[in-house]
């Protein structure tokens, strides 16, 4: 396992997108030789920059400025730009006095558009207010945003940058994922432990149900049939019944408290699911087929965000408190029964 230093602070989500990408890249995108390989772009929360790492080397290449508490990043569709949500409400969460910290900055709240091929920010437009994490339409026209202020969905339209609509779904809304289909996004709600389901064409809520605690992030499987997401505080992983939209039989990680799940990953062949653990400093391997935990192994402190590349051979964490990135060599991890912990990786 590699670290890598971003040289900014709090890394938090990692996008991992392929090199000059000239048409819609798939569900799973594939890298190969012609394509030149891939990049990695990860947000830094409390520098406001976005940092670039080459695959080919897994050397930083850039750290380039962004706007205030950069969060959630996606790629669009056709691979040519990479969004990223920015708020100026100030940093809270444990052990902060929220009383105690300045106004937000409502003037910052926004979507940065970043053009790979130049590098750079060419553009924000409105994400309506403290945007957090989105999803981009299959066609690249809108972005569905969670507004964690003001409790809701935002549609924005991407090509006149405006706010087409904010439905309301439950309290401290995070997580923002399309069905594979496109027709619907699920949006988790943290403070109601719930999950909300919208239909994107008609714009209307259809269903809200309970997920569990501090629900985090959902991934779907490629038939859309089924989904899991993550419940923070019960240290579990929840497959979802899609087709019904019931929760499923809850896969315990370990003591909640403990283990905190917090980013997924699904391998590009589906079979298994990658967990992040936050405090846990690890992360969970889900065999997809049976729903159980195959292992686990460390990384850096606090791992948050989380990709894999293309081709499903190394994967990407996000260590807060270390400001750092581990790399790992998926298919050099050894069977569970013999998955060796690394002696406290990362910088403490």
């Amino acid at each position: 396992m590699t670290r890598l230093n971003p040289a900014a602070a709090l890394p938090l989500c990692l996008a991992v997108c392929l090199w000059g990408c000239a048409k819609p890249a798939p569900q799973q995108p594939v890298a190969s030789e012609e394509q030149g390989g891939y990049r990695v772009y990860v947000t830094n929360e409390t520098s406001g920059d976005l940092t670039i790492i080459d695959s080919a080397t897994m050397a930083v290449t850039a750290n380039v400025p962004l706007g205030k508490r950069p969060r959630g990043l996606h790629a669009s569709p056709d691979g040519r730009t990479i969004y990223v949500t920015l708020s100026g409400t100030p940093i809270g969460g444990p052990n902060v006095d929220e009383s105690k910290l300045p106004p937000p900055d409502k003037s910052a709240d926004g979507i940065g558009i970043f053009d790979i091929k130049q590098n750079k920010m060419v553009r924000v437009i409105p994400g309506g207010s403290d945007p957090e994490n989105f999803a981009v339409s299959r066609d690249g026209s809108t972005i569905y945003v969670s507004n964690e202020d003001s409790a809701g969905v935002s549609f924005v339209d991407i090509a006149s940058g405006k706010v087409l609509l904010t439905i309301p779904t439950g309290d401290e809304p995070e997580g923002v994922t399309l069905s594979p289909d496109g027709k619907l996004v699920y949006s988790t709600s943290e403070g109601d432990g719930t999950l909300s389901v919208i239909d994107t064409e008609a714009r209307k809520l259809l269903k809200t149900f309970k997920v569990g605690r501090r629900p985090r992030n959902v991934v779907f499987l490629p038939d859309g049939k089924r989904a899991y997401v993550n419940a923070e505080n019960d240290a579990t992983i929840i497959p979802l019944d899609t087709v019904k939209n019931v929760p499923l039989t809850p896969i315990p990680l370990g003591k909640p408290g403990e283990v905190k799940p917090m980013g997924l990953a699904l391998a590009p062949d589906a079979s298994k699911l990658y967990v992040t653990t936050g405090r846990g400093h690890t992360v969970f391997i889900i065999d997809v087929a049976t729903n159980q935990p195959l292992g686990s192994f460390e990384v850096g402190q606090r791992p948050w965000g989380i990709g894999i590349s293309p081709d499903g051979k190394t994967l990407f964490t996000a260590n807060g408190p270390s400001n750092d990135i581990s790399v790992v060599d998926v298919a050099a991890e050894p069977s569970p029964k013999s998955c060796p912990r690394p002696d406290r990786p990362g910088v403490y």
